[in-house]
Formats: structure tokens, sequence, C-alpha cells
């Protein structure tokens, strides 16, 4: 199933109308609509604030699997979302079914390149990076908080707040994400 029938899914699910998901999301009705028509293709940030504005992951939007004991997902068969605009590479590495609270991700980012800015995550949800090649500027809020985190770095935080990365090197920088929604409310 594609992202645009997903997201109808879950929006019909959750019985909003465009205009409450617009609302709780920032994506006006209308690009929602196109969205859900397969008439748009959403940047890696519009696609995370629907799937906030859902209380959702983007993983579950993305595809929905049969919750099993044991799942082994082969490289060539994980989810990999690239943004057409700046050519970041988000690939699920954990199973993708509705009830899953933990998603460990591996990111790639362009040389030189930088993520959009994320919407902030439901209250009680954090994030883990550990940057596996490269130089990665992370940057919370208005620049609350800034570190730059080098090959072997991690760093944990509330994710319940904006936030951005940035490759500072001129190669792709390969960075890993666990963000754990078990204790967010919901």
């Amino acid at each position: 199933m594609n992202f645009g029938k997903r997201v109808k899914e879950y929006r019909l699910k959750k019985d909003f109308t465009l205009k409450q998901l617009a609302e709780k999301s920032g994506i006006s009705a209308s690009m929602l609509s196109q969205i859900e028509r397969d008439e748009k293709n959403p940047t890696l940030q519009v696609a995370c604030q629907i799937a906030e504005g859902l209380n959702t992951t983007l993983s579950t939007l993305l595809e929905e699997r049969k919750k099993e004991e044991v799942i082994v997902t082969r490289k060539e068969e994980r989810l990999i979302y690239i943004d057409e605009k700046s050519m970041f590479q988000r690939h699920l590495l954990s199973p993708s079914f509705s009830m899953n609270e933990i998603e460990f991700l591996l990111n790639i980012m362009p040389a030189n390149g930088q993520s959009s800015v994320f919407p902030p995550h439901k209250p009680g949800v954090t994030e883990t990076v550990y940057v596996a090649k490269g130089k990665l500027q992370l940057t919370l809020g208005d620049g609350d908080f800034q570190e730059v985190l080098e090959e072997g770095d991690s760093v944990y935080y509330s994710a319940d707040t904006t936030h951005h990365f940035k490759n500072l090197l001129d190669s792709p920088c390969e960075y890993y994400v666990i963000i754990d929604s078990s204790k967010s409310s919901k």
C-alpha cells in the first residue's frame, strides 16, 4: 500500500476530517488531499508532521506488517524513504507495525547536506543518535541546544521539540537513530 492511501486509512480510522488533520499536523487540507490521492509526494518533514498529527510513526504510515515473534528484514527488503529535495535517506531497520513503540533507523545525509526541521514528537518521546560515519551537527529547538557529534559519539534527548541535523563534511554522514515512543502521551 502506498503512503497516501495509508494516510487516508489512518485519518478515517481516527475519524478525522482533512481539516482536523490539517490543524493537528500543520499541513494544509488541500496538500493533505493531494497526498492522499498520490498527486503530491511529501518531503520527509511533511511526512513526519502528518505522522505526528495522526499520533503514529512515519514507519507505520509507510508499511504495515503482521506482528510476528521473529522478523528478519533483509537489506533489499527494508523500507527506505528518500527525500527528493535533499536526497536525505531514512532506512527503517526495525519492524513496522502499528503498535511498535520503538523505531530503529539508519539515516544517510549527503555531503554538506541537512535535514528539514523535524516537528516535535509527543511529550515523552525520546531519541538516541549514534554517528557511525562522518560529523553531524544536531540542533534542538530554536538553537537552544546545538552540538557537533563525531564518529563514535552519541546523544540522547527528549524529542518533544523541533530538531535538525546537518552534515559538516564533504562526504556522506551515516547515523543511527532510535525513537522510543513507549512513554509518550498518546
